[in-house]
């Protein structure tokens, strides 16, 4: 299997930064709570000093996303959701140890983070534009069609993994309790992301390593380097 962004999108999006991740040997019995409190505080702090749409991360997606069309302040990047949300009630809910882990990452980054069930991804994984036919399974259930040219995570089989390219994540890919293997994936477009995605990956990483003991793969993708090949 493999993880990329199409040549559209890095012609479009020339500042795109990318890193993404793979482990296998995920359960959902670790205790991220003292990590959690720790990348919390990390965010708590900048905020302290400024909102969530100040960030230049934050700011750098509402660009992006209007240039996809989108009104940012409708459509925001999942980053600034987490922040808008912890800003609001000061702590995120829990919904299992990795998502757990990643979102209070994503918080202290200003970055979104997606996280994926790799037994859920048919064939690869590529960012790009929709056509329209493709499947998007909502968190309740429902089906939808990606709007066409809308920026989506999609596989081989048309399964829509992902809409409006950092805005929401499908049902169907989302880490459960059974989840064992995970493709992580994180993006930004701002001034200085090539050293942040940097350091956010090897965060990520060595979380990974010390809360589940596995030894997780990673790559840093550019339009040089545009695929991430991954078990699958």
């Amino acid at each position: 299997m493999q993880f990329s962004h199409s040549d559209a999108i890095w012609q479009a999006f020339p500042e795109l930064r990318a890193g993404a991740l793979y482990a296998e040997g995920i359960d959902a019995s670790a205790d991220v709570g003292e990590a959690v409190a720790s990348f919390g505080a990390i965010a708590k702090a900048r905020l302290a000093e400024a909102q969530e749409g100040e960030f230049p991360e934050i700011q750098a997606w509402r660009r992006g996303f209007s240039r996809m069309g989108l009104k940012p302040t409708q459509y925001r990047c999942a980053s600034e959701a987490l922040l808008r949300r912890f800003r609001q009630e000061q702590a995120l809910p829990r919904l299992n140890p990795l998502v757990d882990l990643c979102n209070a990452i994503s918080l202290a980054f200003a970055v979104p983070i997606a996280v994926f069930d790799t037994a859920k991804i048919v064939g690869d994984l590529e960012v790009r534009r929709a056509m329209g036919q493709e499947i998007y399974l909502t968190f309740g259930g429902e089906s939808e069609h990606p709007e066409p040219d809308e920026v989506i995570f999609a596989d081989d089989e048309g399964r829509a993994h992902a809409r409006r390219w950092t805005n929401r994540q499908s049902g169907l890919s989302a880490v459960c309790e059974t989840t064992g293997s995970v493709l992580i994936v994180a993006e930004a477009l701002h001034a200085g992301a090539d050293e942040d995605i940097g350091r956010l990956v090897a965060t990520v990483a060595d979380a990974l390593a010390h809360h589940w003991q596995v030894v997780p793969k990673t790559a840093m993708l550019s339009r040089e380097s545009p695929r991430f090949e991954f078990p699958g």
